[in-house]
């Protein structure tokens, strides 16, 4: 059983969040961050046959200025490799930027083999996919409402409170 972080909004708009010791014990943030890990993939499968993934740095910020309102997350992925990118680390920093002024959850995924593993279908062709950004939209037609969008959303809205602003995920191997 999860004990949940408990946030508020004070004066000047500034988030407060009040924890216990042994919230902030490493066996808990383990199980926490594997449970949104698992949460994190079931929302990847849940959105890819609705359309609601857009794959691509370039593809993802096109997408964000047109439409930011309907971004609900923004996964930054990376290998070892790309952190010696330094144009690839200057994107990331200005959708991380665009991302907490428009308040749109946003995480670091560092399993790009996992994440081409569940995102093979996106986009069809020969061309490799760019995987160090994937956006995740509200289908067209509703509001999305998955129990798994919203954990991962509590998750980083937690991570927020505790000033780790794009906290670091793993998704779970098969």
């Amino acid at each position: 059983m999860y004990t949940e972080l408990r946030c508020q909004e004070g004066i000047l708009g500034r988030i407060t969040c009040n924890m216990t010791f042994e919230e902030l014990s490493g066996d808990h943030a383990a199980e926490r961050m594997d449970s949104v890990g698992k949460a994190l993939e079931e929302v990847l499968y849940s959105a890819l046959p609705q359309g609601c993934i857009t794959v691509g740095v370039y593809e993802a910020a096109k997408s964000l200025n047109v439409d930011p309102d309907n971004a609900v997350l923004c996964l930054l992925a990376t290998d070892e490799e790309d952190v010696k990118d330094v144009a690839l680390q200057i994107h990331f920093t200005l959708i991380q930027a665009f991302c907490c002024e428009n308040d749109i959850s946003i995480l670091r995924v560092n399993n790009m083999a996992r994440l081409a593993e569940i995102l093979a279908g996106v986009k069809q062709g020969g061309e490799p996919m760019d995987l160090h950004c994937v956006l995740i939209t509200n289908p067209n037609s509703s509001t999305w409402k998955d129990p798994a969008l919203s954990k991962v959303n509590g998750f980083c809205r937690e991570s927020r409170c505790m000033d780790q602003w794009v906290p670091v995920i793993n998704l779970p191997e098969r």
